[in-house]
């Protein structure tokens, strides 16, 4: 399946369990994968037969900046259903959201999640 990836898009966002993330905040790391019949696209160079890598990035954007979530569980399904709901033509996406600086003792790059949806899940 044709798929587009939007990979490694960081924001600053307050989204954790303990009180002081809500409070201190700290960096998230998104990237996308979108599953989606391109062909189309290909055959007529118009971005009307695609899906707008910049639309969604406003998307992602206005998800993780203007919410506040305990878990980045949630901070992904989110991410997804705003972007399935949004792109009808997507059949299926992979969300991973990647915390970085996540306040746990010991040395790690990051932690993270993926989520894989379809329609059908929101």
């Amino acid at each position: 399946m044709d798929r587009i990836t939007m990979k490694n898009m960081g924001f600053y966002a307050y989204h954790g369990v303990m009180a002081e993330e809500k409070v201190l905040g700290q960096r998230f790391v998104v990237s996308l994968e979108l599953t989606l019949d391109l062909k189309a696209a290909g055959r007529s160079d118009r971005v009307a037969d695609t899906v707008s890598y910049a639309e969604v990035y406003e998307e992602v954007r206005r998800v993780v900046a203007e919410n506040t979530f305990d878990l980045i569980e949630k901070l992904a399904f989110e991410i997804g259903k705003a972007v399935l709901t949004n792109h009808p033509g997507v059949e299926a996406l992979e969300v991973k959201v990647e915390k970085p600086g996540a306040p746990v003792k010991g040395e790690f790059e990051y932690f993270g999640v993926t989520l894989c949806l379809r329609p059908s899940d929101i």
